[in-house]
């Protein structure tokens, strides 16, 4: 990967000082800027921004070696990811304030949640998400045979530093989940998760890797709408105390911050028709 010359100029000239609001810097203080970041690059005198961006073009050499490459996403900010995987390598802080690209994306992420259907919630939002967030073996249960599902939409696993494994179910609804009544419409009642939960936590899964049969440590009971309390509190109280400890919740909030945070590009289906076929990383 090679980053585009106007880039370059663009972040040497930061560098350098050449631009508003950030501090000139001469030749002698250029190379004291890179003795700060451990490189021993020394100014020759020559144009300090062709002299910079020449330095920050090697810099970029040793990611490309290590299986690595920088992007700009489609929120414009800077994204290290693995070039196998396409994993993102970055701390995601899904509590953080997001620039106004980011809660533009959101708000079509909103938009498309209010119609997707519950496979497609899976299939285009919740399984990039899992994968990104580190999860292994993602399997979606389809919804062609219900009796197969063992009241989970989703089983995968997380290997702890330490290399243990654990095994997580997942129980997706697309809209609200309350505890008031019968369903309506996209909502969803509680009560109808509740034998899923027990099936989802009871019965076992066969993970081809390990060639074992095990049971689920974790449930995530997940909701493309809001997750009332009273639904919390309701299944909360007619589980027992180890089955509780296992129930984790993540409702439309949750999903928002964490897609947007984790830099994830927007399924095709939530994009205008002029930008469904433009690619969503603008290279360096």
């Amino acid at each position: 990967m090679k980053f585009k010359s106007r880039n370059l100029r663009a972040i040497a000239e930061l560098i350098i000082g050449d631009k508003e609001f950030f501090p000139y810097r001469s030749s002698s203080y250029i190379t004291q800027f890179f003795e700060e970041c451990d490189f021993d690059f020394v100014h020759d005198g020559s144009t300090r921004w062709h002299w910079t961006a020449e330095r920050l073009d090697e810099l970029n050499k040793p990611l490309s070696r290590e299986g690595y490459e920088a992007f700009y996403g489609e929120d414009e900010l800077l994204y290290i990811r693995h070039i196998g995987t396409k994993t993102i390598s970055l701390t995601a802080n899904p509590h953080r304030p997001f620039t106004p690209k980011e809660i533009e994306k959101r708000d079509q992420l909103i938009s498309y949640l209010d119609k997707c259907s519950e496979d497609e919630l899976i299939e285009d939002v919740l399984l990039p998400l899992f994968r990104q967030l580190g999860y292994h073996r993602i399997t979606a249960a389809g919804h062609k045979d219900k009796a197969l599902e063992y009241g989970k939409d989703i089983w995968m696993r997380f290997i702890l530093p330490t290399q243990h494994v654990l095994y997580f179910g997942i129980q997706v609804k697309k809209g609200k989940l309350d505890a008031s009544g019968a369903s309506k419409a996209t909502n969803a009642n509680v009560s109808e998760i509740y034998n899923q939960v027990l099936m989802m936590l009871g019965h076992e899964i066969f993970d081809p890797e390990t060639s074992r049969r095990v049971l689920v440590d974790h449930a995530f009971i997940v909701a493309g709408g809001e997750i009332t309390k009273q639904a919390r509190n309701w299944l909360g109280g007619k589980l027992d105390a180890s089955k509780r400890s296992q129930i984790l919740f993540m409702d439309r909030e949750d999903i928002l911050n964490l897609y947007i945070a984790n830099g994830l590009p927007l399924p095709q289906k939530a994009l205008p028709a002029t930008e469904s076929e433009v690619d969503d990383d603008i290279p360096f």
